[in-house]
């Protein structure tokens, strides 16, 4: 893929990484990080403000609102000339320090159960990102620009810092860490990734996870139960759809869902809603 003398430079995905990443830094990682400790004092104090539900939905359909539209902006007229800082000591999920196995999937229910899937999706973006990056970086996938790099390493980040707001949850319950990826889609991305050849193929693949992972999202709003529970994932679903929107214009596409609400990719054809088709079940993490 190249993109010096296409539709997108180096320059203009650099600047938009660097604005997505101080977007993060700036505004979701301060809420996230707000929504997971008032998660963990009512879990201490046995339970949480249920009242404040009604409210928090509203927030999040406001904040997503925002940051749906920023991620928007970004992967459309990202202005700024300086390059995105790689961010290092990046862990895959298998080298996380946790050696405590997965709690039973019988101890997981509720909000909790939606935390342990949610930490292993992220824990998936993680290990998608790390397998392409260390794809790139050996030459596996022709030349790909550097600023392709810099994007996944600071998605991969961003990725990271989601599965430790869960994992905080978890761990502020009194139960283990989730340090494994999505069981039941790893797979699935195993199986694509061994057929990527190049750097377009590999945004195609970012692409679904961040696609799976924002529908994931969008769908369990409703079944959370707790307001702090619905304001982490209400930070964090905002910015899977920014990461969607800079592969989609990475791509030479329109940064936004594509297709029909039952086929994302048929026709290419904007939706005026991100369909939830993608969405996993909380299933998907056993705890085994």
């Amino acid at each position: 893929m190249s993109m010096s003398n296409d539709h997108l430079s180096d320059r203009e995905l650099s600047a938009m990484t660097k604005t997505l990443d101080d977007m993060h830094n700036d505004q979701a990682m301060p809420a996230m990080r707000a929504a997971v400790a008032q998660w963990v004092d009512a879990i201490r104090s046995g339970g949480d403000a249920l009242t404040e539900k009604v409210a928090s939905r509203r927030k999040f359909l406001l904040g997503a609102a925002g940051l749906g539209a920023s991620g928007l902006v970004v992967a459309a007229c990202g202005t700024s000339s300086k390059s995105a800082t790689p961010p290092t000591s990046i862990a895959t999920p298998s080298s996380s320090s946790t050696t405590t196995p997965p709690t039973s999937s019988a101890a997981l229910t509720g909000d909790l159960a939606v935390a342990a899937m949610a930490a292993s999706l992220e824990n998936l973006g993680v290990y998608a990102y790390n397998a392409g990056i260390a794809a790139a970086t050996a030459g596996k996938l022709g030349k790909v620009p550097p600023a392709v790099v810099t994007f996944a390493q600071t998605a991969k980040a961003q990725h990271m810092a989601h599965a430790q707001a869960w994992n905080s949850a978890l761990t502020g319950a009194g139960k283990a860490a989730v340090t494994v990826t999505d069981p039941a889609l790893t797979p699935t991305v195993n199986s694509a990734f061994a057929k990527v050849t190049n750097a377009a193929e590999l945004a195609q693949l970012a692409l679904l996870v961040e696609n799976i992972a924002a529908q994931t999202y969008q769908k369990a709003i409703p079944v959370l139960s707790a307001s702090s529970s619905i304001g982490v994932a209400a930070t964090i679903a905002p910015v899977e759809m920014q990461h969607a929107a800079i592969l989609y214009y990475v791509l030479g596409e329109y940064p936004g869902i594509q297709g029909t609400q039952s086929n994302m990719y048929a026709s290419g054809t904007p939706l005026a809603f991100n369909p939830t088709t993608l969405a996993r079940p909380v299933s998907d993490y056993t705890g085994s």
